[in-house]
């Protein structure tokens, strides 16, 4: 059986990825369950943002590993992420701030037959897995 993707990228956004990692090297994605812009995916040059026991790797887009808070995690684990671009600055650290746009999440829920085929997630610094 396949496993099903927890996250996603739409072309467009993969190919602004594709423009940050020419310019910045090795990417990542790191979504927080912060105020404001935090609880927007942001993209990071890869180790600048340090990752640990609170946070869960989810899977990879666009060549990047992507991370998700784990008490965040808590309300999206039965969600499928989608990571999209639009355009206007958010108020944040991501690298693609300063082209005018900015990554956004689009979710829908798992289907029940989705939920027993999903990625294993594991903690954002070891390779203990998390949930299934």
């Amino acid at each position: 059986m396949i496993a099903i993707q927890r996250v996603k990228i739409t072309a467009e956004a993969a190919t602004v990825v594709d423009q940050l990692r020419e310019k910045n090297g090795e990417l990542m994605f790191h979504q927080s369950g912060g105020c404001c812009d935090g609880s927007s995916p942001m993209c990071y040059p890869k180790g600048e943002f340090q990752v640990g026991a609170a946070d869960v790797w989810l899977g990879e887009i666009a060549g990047c590993d992507f991370y998700m808070a784990k008490d965040q995690f808590e309300f999206w684990q039965h969600t499928e992420l989608t990571i999209d671009v639009v355009t206007g600055r958010g108020a944040s650290f991501s690298l693609e701030i300063p082209l005018g746009l900015r990554f956004v999440t689009k979710s829908r829920v798992f289907t029940y037959e989705e939920t027993r085929n999903l990625v294993e997630t594991r903690g954002g610094n070891t390779s203990q897995l998390l949930f299934n």
